[in-house]
């Protein structure tokens, strides 16, 4: 049995309350849906700014009616200390997942980055130490590396910030070792990497390359590639993102106070890339045959990104499933079923 495993069934045998700030995105909405299938109690809160209803509607269509009686929602914002403190009630464990994510985003208005991604995280941990609850653990960033030019990128050597949502993430992971040390409330911080899946979504300026690409060519419109197409990227798939929240919300002591990365320890270029979504498409019954368009590198971007997870494997027991070939083909109906509504 693996470690995750082991987690899971411990859950199972006794189940807790956790929140999950951010519960209508991406990755807030996959932690739920998993939460709830171990018939956890969750509490979600979220302000929709980035977030969806339909990605709760989808969840609550895949579990049971019991599992989904487990979950209540608040709507509300991080930067509002009280609903911070109003949320962490009587929780045993926090997934914040909370942010605007981007890095074009950020750089187009840093104003709202700042006062979410660092004013609203300080307020949730705050609310979150203040409460007791048993562990914190919170979305930190690949991005922290900056312009730290080694590969494969290993936790404890990080460069100059490129962008001010890099800034953001870093200063989390500052506020959280200092509130191991000056309060000895400890956290666990988890530095995503390219992370892809269902419920991802395609839509809007700031959309992630794997959604956006795969829209566009359900819909046969052009797709962009930034520069030559040989920057790389660590893409890892939800799944794996999922198994790393868990393990690191039920991590002993000992593990905590600390950065993980979440990847796969792979590195597949954007060339690389369009051809497996290309592929992909094909073999679920959509013909594509358009090819890309090049044009200037975005301000802001990492040229390479490639994880070590060995600190993630040995103190965590972390073992991702799925490589982005094998992540692709198993989020490809969802894109097509969601794109083609």
């Amino acid at each position: 049995m693996t470690c995750y495993e082991q987690a899971k069934q411990t859950l199972l045998d006794t189940p807790k309350t956790w929140l999950v700030t951010g519960v209508a995105g991406f990755i807030g909405s996959n932690l739920l849906e998993t939460l709830l299938q171990l018939n956890q109690k969750v509490v979600g809160l979220d302000n929709f700014a980035t977030g969806h209803q339909h990605n709760l509607d989808e969840v609550e269509r895949l579990v049971t009616t019991d599992q989904w009686r487990n979950f209540s929602f608040i709507e509300g914002d991080i930067r509002e200390p009280d609903t911070c403190k109003e949320v962490v009630k009587g929780v045993d464990y926090v997934l914040h997942q909370a942010a605007l994510g981007s890095v074009p985003r950020s750089i187009n208005d840093p104003a709202t980055t700042n006062a979410t991604n660092i004013s609203g995280f300080l307020n949730m941990l705050v609310a979150a130490r203040d409460e007791g609850v048993a562990s914190f653990t919170y979305a930190a960033s690949s991005s922290t590396y900056g312009d730290h030019p080694a590969l494969p990128k290993v936790e404890e050597n990080i460069g100059n910030p490129l962008s001010p949502y890099a800034v953001t993430k870093y200063v989390n992971e500052l506020y959280a070792d200092v509130f191991a040390r000056t309060y000895g409330f400890k956290s666990i911080g988890l530095r995503y990497f390219n992370v892809f899946g269902k419920r991802q979504d395609p839509d809007g300026a700031y959309a992630a390359v794997i959604p956006k690409w795969t829209a566009s060519a359900i819909k046969n419109e052009e797709i962009f590639i930034n520069g030559d197409g040989e920057t790389s990227r660590d893409f890892c798939f939800i799944e794996n993102t999922v198994q790393m929240n868990i393990l690191a919300a039920t991590a002993p002591e000992d593990a905590k106070n600390e950065v993980y990365n979440v990847a796969v320890g792979d590195r597949t270029t954007l060339n690389t890339l369009f051809g497996a979504i290309k592929t992909a498409l094909n073999e679920n019954g959509v013909p594509v045959e358009l090819e890309p368009t090049y044009r200037d590198f975005r301000a802001g971007d990492v040229r390479h990104s490639q994880a070590d997870i060995s600190k993630s494997v040995k103190r965590l027991g972390y073992a991702p499933e799925y490589r982005i070939l094998e992540g692709i083909q198993k989020a490809m109906p969802w894109y097509i079923g969601f794109i083609g509504r």
